[in-house]
């Protein structure tokens, strides 16, 4: 594959998810390359949603930010027009009943049934779990972004995640700078692309999960 940055991968995936969103719909983007996929939507009905109470969330230029706007991950947001706003137990209501069309979360971990772990790393004190338990749970969609190996070269699609899961709920598809998989009814990874520059022998070389083509 060609040599890309670390910021170049994170914009190619966050434009293939961009790609299966077809509003109208409310989309919740999780923390990472998820968010990245904002910039790549055209379509005025999908409304995005950040589970600590806004629906409606829009980019925001440098000279109009508000400290006290922020979505999930702290981050300066906007706000469209006709947004909404609410507290969080109504929002994670919203979340819990099935009220949120797709989900797009980021991974530590997926196993070949397309369980992934994304909220714990033994050993380390990292940020936890947020929403994505309750995401995994109520959106009638999970799509998950990640890069395809770990910092060290080794696979982030795996026969079994070895780090805590997020739940037991198969994911729906999972985008890397590699490939495309879908997870099917039977709970199989099948291959349905290869992304720009990638090749079969690449994909297999580095993914231990078993999937089929």
């Amino acid at each position: 594959m060609t040599t890309m940055t670390k910021q170049e991968i994170q914009h190619m995936i966050a434009e293939r998810v961009a790609k299966e969103l077809k509003g109208p719909m409310s989309v919740n983007l999780g923390i990472g390359i998820p968010t990245l996929v904002a910039e790549y939507m055209e379509d005025e009905s999908i409304h995005l949603h950040t589970e600590n109470g806004l629906l409606g969330v829009t980019d925001v230029e440098d000279e109009d930010i508000d400290p006290n706007l922020v979505n999930a991950g702290k981050l300066p947001v906007g706000e469209a027009v006709g947004a909404a706003y609410f507290n969080s137990s109504e929002s994670f209501a919203m979340i819990r009943g099935g009220h949120v069309d797709a989900a797009i979360l980021g991974a530590l971990q997926v196993d070949e049934h397309g369980v992934i772990a994304n909220w714990a790393v033994p050993g380390k004190n990292i940020m936890g779990v947020g929403g994505a338990m309750d995401l995994l749970v109520g959106s009638k969609k999970v799509y998950v972004t990640m890069t395809h190996t770990s910092k060290d070269g080794s696979p982030k699609l795996l026969k079994e995640c070895t780090y805590p899961i997020t739940s037991t709920r198969s994911v729906d598809m999972i985008f890397t700078e590699l490939a495309v998989f879908e997870v099917t009814e039977d709970k199989q990874l099948r291959l349905v692309e290869l992304m720009p520059g990638a090749t079969i022998e690449e994909v297999r070389e580095k993914t231990e999960a078993a999937f089929i083509e």
